[in-house]
């Protein structure tokens, strides 16, 4: 396939530097299930700005036959996670089938391709190893994102990166940078450096995007595990730590990312400080740099509120955004036969589940919950939805405790199918977006700016891009924080106290007692997230400072 072929458009003369993106998700839209969470919705959004701006940008991602999981649920109304084979016929057959070795052994990948005009994105390939001349082994490799088994997730790491590279070879398409975005492709490096056979030429072409604040949540593994799985591709494990002067029994992808790549950077300012001192012990690293998150503001954005806005016609703005409560309680009747008033101030946490996120931090304390959720004066709802990893039995059971806790409770529910299609309905129906991480946990969070473009408050603690765009009272809430010394019990204690004080004495008064305010502080949420956190700004930052 030529270049022309592959984009079928030319790039603006500003960005033809050609780059390769590679991402182990991409959440491009709700037909296409290939995403988990936030990186993906990311990625996503910066191919749909790629696309809009004329990039010479394509993404190289996975074939999930199965996606991430169907979250639906058991008989109980618990959370169940269904594994079922997923149909693209919009998908083009490349014809391209090449063999990339996975544990000494050769395994067929197949090549498929996104086209640009399909979902308004960038050219994406994505790679398949359920092929008929692979073994059942082989195949199981892309069955699942984020597979459980130890083995199967490296081998996923190997056909991303060293099967990505590859791939681009066999189209002859020469990328000038290559853009890692998280550490699961950093095999490519070893690929590239079979192809270039040193260091410093690795560097020339490699810059990467870390996006897990803590040293323990970055993904290693054994050199002796990595090395019976080709993952070093034709290098061995002594040579691998020769190279990047690294030590010990354990291989950290993102480590060695940094020391591959010629420049990184963090997804909000925060996270890049946290980033540069949490890796500055370590020898070789390269160059941290913050380039925040953002989100595609016309995926997102609902048309017919901005037009209000931009208007600014208060009765048109609130009508709308009724009609989207409304549009958003449909689905809260039919999963949990509760009905929801567009009158009502709705309250929404949405997100992946994990536990430093703390789904249920307003309801630490249960009776002042309880008696918030009870108010007649300023009557509030609740809406919880999210994707847990589907083993992670911590997250799972917080989300199902959360249903239980709630089930009686009439204006309290917990959605399932956290996908795009659900994520854009709780975004467009919210009147306040709760966001509440352990604070400096969240590198970046990027669901509180898709609801700031559809007239959601963010009720937020200042973690991530938050303090880059919060003007508390004006354009958010935000929560107060613990001294950063409090420990974790002590910091659930004071910030659960906060919050609900937050809400009994700014949100609600203002939502009820002064409307005119609250379109004029959500007015200016939009304005001020369209300005600074739509993804055509970082797709061109990409260019102008990491490319």
């Amino acid at each position: 396939m030529t270049t022309k072929e592959i984009f079928g458009y030319e790039a603006d003369p500003h960005f033809t530097k050609k780059v390769a993106y590679f991402s182990m998700e991409f959440a491009i839209d709700q037909a296409l299930k290939i995403y988990s969470g936030g990186l993906g919705f990311l990625a996503g959004s910066h191919l749909r700005s790629a696309y809009d701006l004329k990039q010479h940008l394509v993404g190289v991602g996975m074939l999930w036959k199965y996606g991430y999981y169907d979250q639906t649920r058991d008989s109980e109304g618990l959370m169940k996670p269904e594994f079922v084979e997923k149909q693209y016929s919009f998908l083009e057959d490349t014809g391209i089938v090449f063999t990339v070795q996975v544990h000494d052994s050769p395994v067929h990948v197949k090549a498929w391709l996104l086209r640009p005009e399909t979902f308004g994105a960038a050219p994406l390939f994505l790679l398949s190893t359920d092929v008929a001349e692979n073994d059942p082994v082989s195949r199981s490799i892309t069955n699942n994102l984020y597979d459980e088994n130890e083995a199967t997730r490296i081998a996923q790491s190997i056909v991303l990166g060293i099967g990505g590279a590859m791939l681009l070879d066999l189209l002859n398409y020469e990328p000038e940078v290559y853009h890692m975005n998280e550490g699961h492709s950093v095999a490519l490096n070893f690929y590239l450096y079979a192809k270039f056979k040193s260091l410093p030429e690795i560097q020339k072409r490699v810059v990467f995007t870390t996006h897990t604040p803590e040293a323990a949540g970055n993904e290693s593994h054994s050199y002796a595990l990595l090395k019976e799985m080709s993952f070093f591709y034709h290098l061995q494990d002594h040579e691998v730590k020769f190279i990047l002067d690294m030590e010990g029994d354990s291989f950290n992808y993102t480590l060695a990312a940094l020391k591959f790549a010629r420049k990184a950077n963090g997804v909000s300012k925060i996270h890049g400080k946290v980033a540069q001192d949490m890796w500055a012990g370590n020898s070789g690293i390269c160059e941290i740099i913050a380039i925040t998150n953002a989100q595609h503001k016309g995926h997102w954005t609902d048309p017919s509120l901005a037009e209000s806005s931009a208007a600014g016609d208060d009765v048109a703005w609130l009508q709308r955004k009724k009609e989207m409560k409304q549009d958003l309680f449909k689905v809260v009747s039919d999963q949990c036969g509760k009905l929801f008033d567009p009158e009502v101030l709705t309250i929404v946490w949405a997100r992946r589940f994990a536990g430093y996120k703390r789904a249920d931090l307003i309801m630490r304390d249960w009776q002042r919950f309880v008696d918030l959720v009870s108010k007649l004066d300023h009557p509030v709802q609740v809406i919880w939805a999210g994707k847990p990893y589907p083993k992670d039995g911590q997250s799972v059971d917080l989300f199902n405790k959360i249903i239980t806790r709630t089930m009686d409770l009439k204006n309290c529910a917990v959605l399932t199918g956290y996908e795009l299609g659900l994520s854009a309905l709780l975004k467009k129906g919210a009147d306040v977006w709760l966001n509440n991480p352990t604070m400096y946990r969240e590198a970046s969070g990027t669901s509180g700016m898709t609801a700031a473009m559809n007239g959601a408050i963010n009720l937020t603690i200042p973690d991530g891009w938050v303090p880059e765009f919060a003007r508390d009272n004006e354009n958010c809430f935000l929560i107060g924080t613990a001294p950063d010394n409090a420990n974790q019990e002590e910091r659930d204690r004071f910030e659960n106290v906060s919050l609900l004080d937050t809400l009994e004495t700014k949100v609600l008064p203002t939502y009820y007692e002064r409307p005119e305010q609250w379109i004029k502080l959500a007015e200016t949420a939009s304005a001020d997230v369209v300005l600074s956190f739509d993804s055509a700004r970082m797709a061109t930052e990409y260019y102008e400072l990491l490319y």
